[in-house]
């Protein structure tokens, strides 16, 4: 099962620009797809029923194959700027919009544009978001690359997308850039405070989903350089992965123990990461 991660490219990182495969070991595989539509490539999820993985990139949204061949394609869609992308409840794809500071959900058959699931300029710029079991939306705020926006998480109940919940707002060390739903049911979320400080604090958190408490905070300590943490995701083993500047750092979410560097690749500038069955 290989582990896969967007590496980001250009003025939003100057990494490879491609998807990225590396295997159980960590030992790079090339480019999981040479497809010349993945640009700037972003979030990452797989469909649960056909298993196809679903990319979206600078301007498009893409399903690919388990030899990553292209085999659906939304096509162009003007302004675009997507950031994480998750399967939701109702089985459609959901990614982040940066621009639109909203959420866009998509059929699972790419067959059209597709909606805003929140209000645009719903917070002042989107970092990651998750559901819960139930249905219930969690959404990271975070700050902007010129500097805008706020550091909280917000929810949304199953039926009432326009209402948000203030969940988090009031921890010193938020800044929160990507956002998980724990098997357990916890919020977490990778942070970088101050955010785009050559000396910020980088670390994982862990917050109650019901009042918004701090439960855990994950540390490299010394294990990793952990700079600039981006996207999160829980392997087949149940450990906790965070991909970051040229590495992917993996935590042992039971105890809370920083395993290391599982990953480590130069420009690696990683955005997204996802294991996907061969």
């Amino acid at each position: 099962m290989p582990l896969l991660v967007t590496s980001s490219s250009g003025v939003n990182g100057d990494g490879h620009g491609a998807l990225l495969a590396f295997d159980h070991a960590g030992k790079p595989l090339g480019a999981f797809s040479k497809d010349n539509r993945i640009v700037d490539p972003r979030g990452l999820a797989v469909e649960p029923g056909r298993r196809l993985l679903f990319l979206n990139g600078a301007d498009r949204v893409l399903a690919l194959d388990a030899v990553g061949k292209v085999v659906g394609d939304t096509g162009i869609i003007a302004g675009l700027n997507p950031g994480g992308g998750v399967f939701g409840p109702d089985g459609r794809f959901y990614a982040g919009l940066r621009s639109a500071r909203t959420i866009l959900a998509l059929p699972p058959d790419l067959r059209n544009a597709g909606e805003h699931a929140l209000p645009a300029g719903i917070v002042p710029f989107p970092r990651g978001f998750g559901f819960n079991a139930e249905g219930r939306l969690f959404l990271a705020s975070g700050i902007g690359p010129n500097g805008e926006g706020d550091d909280a998480i917000i929810a949304f109940a199953p039926t009432e997308r326009t209402r948000p919940q203030l969940l988090v707002q009031h921890d010193p060390e938020l800044s929160p850039l990507d956002l998980i739903v724990a098997p357990n049911g916890n919020v977490v979320v990778s942070s970088e405070r101050p955010f785009g400080a050559p000396d910020a604090v980088t670390t994982v958190r862990e917050y109650d989903p019901e009042n918004g408490r701090l439960v855990r905070v994950f540390s490299a300590k010394g294990m990793a350089a952990f700079h600039k943490p981006r996207g999160l995701r829980f392997g087949p083993e149940g450990h906790l992965y965070c991909v970051a500047r040229d590495e992917v750092v993996a935590f042992d979410f039971a105890s809370g123990r920083c395993l290391g560097a599982v990953v480590r690749f130069p420009r690696l500038y990683g955005q997204a990461l996802i294991f996907f069955p061969d």
